[in-house]
């Protein structure tokens, strides 16, 4: 385990723990009462949490990763599936959280992530030639892996949730070598599907609303409508250096309700600027990079999906998060990789990064014991 943990790429570790210390700060600044402080020491327990489950994954031996992965799948379906019974609790209009005892709460969506991304790497490298392209025998299976979480996640709804499962596995699928027709038709049908949720009633109106308030805040101006248009209004206001942190006159007024969770980006444009938010931007982006470089030099197949299922799900995460936060992307309710307080999403997170580690991991090669044949001539 030691020599594990001396081949490990480290970088992409420390990233995420600055990235989990300025979320505490900026988590913290959200309000100085005793409020503000007890979320900020939660966010710091479930770094520290995330750290150890990390640590234990980079430990383990890619092997026995490979052997646990349809356990770890049917584990997020487990999660997806005991929301949507009465034991489900539902915030913000979606059934998507489990009431632990101790007055913790769980987001399996979160966890279903991680299941997917394993799942969907041992379906798509184990079993079949590595130069060979994968097949329809390969690549089916792999969009069956994901449509039963996404079904079961549009179901709490949870959108934005879903179109992270549907962005990593596209990207996933691309990367195991499938034919372009199906990444041409993975796109196609997310976006079909993404209007039909519009369309049709699986969403309620004022769900509807929620989501295009971010292009004409008038459909929802007490709630989304209100909110974006204060955080725009938080991010302008920083200017290259920000007013310091616990000085934004936005975040400290209060305007932005739950600003500690999905628009924590708001909070560094103001009190960071755009120096500070760049930076974390910066840091979140090497990341991403990280790991489809991880991906180009990784040899086994099963490690290469691996970083692109993590680098596709931060990156689109990102992207999401911080559009919706300027008003360009509607609000999906999806937190920022590591700086937003949220329990589950930390401890997702820093997993996709034990993930990442494990693929980046060279293990020595083994040498046969069993005698060989030569067939030079004696």
């Amino acid at each position: 385990m030691r020599e594990r943990y001396l081949r490990t790429d480290w970088a992409p570790v420390v990233a995420a723990l600055g990235l989990s210390l300025v979320g505490a700060l900026l988590v913290w600044s959200t309000t100085h009462t005793w409020a503000g402080s007890a979320l900020a020491v939660r966010h710091l327990v479930n770094t520290a949490v995330g750290i150890v489950l990390a640590l234990v994954l980079i430990g383990t031996d890619v092997r026995w990763l490979r052997a646990a992965a349809p356990w770890v799948y049917l584990a997020g379906l487990v999660g997806l599936a005991t929301v949507l019974t009465p034991l489900g609790q539902t915030v913000n209009g979606s059934r998507s959280w489990l009431f632990l005892p101790g007055g913790f709460s769980l987001q399996p969506a979160e966890l279903a992530k991680i299941g997917l991304v394993v799942g969907l790497a041992m379906v798509l490298a184990e079993g079949r030639d590595p130069y060979a392209r994968p097949g329809w025998r390969e690549v089916l299976p792999a969009w069956v892996l994901a449509a039963v979480p996404v079904g079961l996640i549009m179901l709490q709804p949870d959108l934005g949730s879903a179109l992270v499962l549907g962005v990593l596995t596209i990207g996933m699928v691309a990367t195991s070598g499938a034919s372009w027709r199906w990444t041409a038709t993975a796109l196609v049908g997310t976006v079909s599907a993404v209007v039909a949720v519009i369309r049709v009633p699986l969403l309620d109106p004022y769900q509807v609303d929620r989501l295009l308030a971010f292009r004409d805040p008038a459909l929802d101006p007490g709630g989304i409508g209100y909110q974006t248009r204060q955080a725009r209004l938080a991010i302008g206001s920083g200017g290259w250096s920000g007013t310091g942190l616990g000085e934004g006159p936005q975040t400290q007024g209060g305007f932005i309700p739950f600003q500690y969770t999905d628009f924590i980006f708001s909070v560094a444009g103001e009190e960071l600027g755009l120096l500070g938010a760049g930076g974390l931007i910066l840091l979140l982006g090497f990341l991403v990079v990280r790991g489809l470089v991880v991906a180009l030099r990784c040899e086994d197949p099963f490690g290469r999906l691996l970083a692109v299922g993590v680098a596709s799900w931060f990156g689109f995460q990102i992207f999401q998060n911080i559009g919706m936060n300027l008003g360009l992307m509607p609000v999906t309710g999806l937190p920022l990789p590591f700086l937003s307080y949220g329990g589950s999403s930390m401890l997702a997170c820093w997993l996709a990064l034990g993930l990442l580690a494990c693929a980046s991991r060279r293990e020595p090669r083994t040498v046969p014991s069993w005698p060989v044949r030569s067939n030079l001539p004696r």
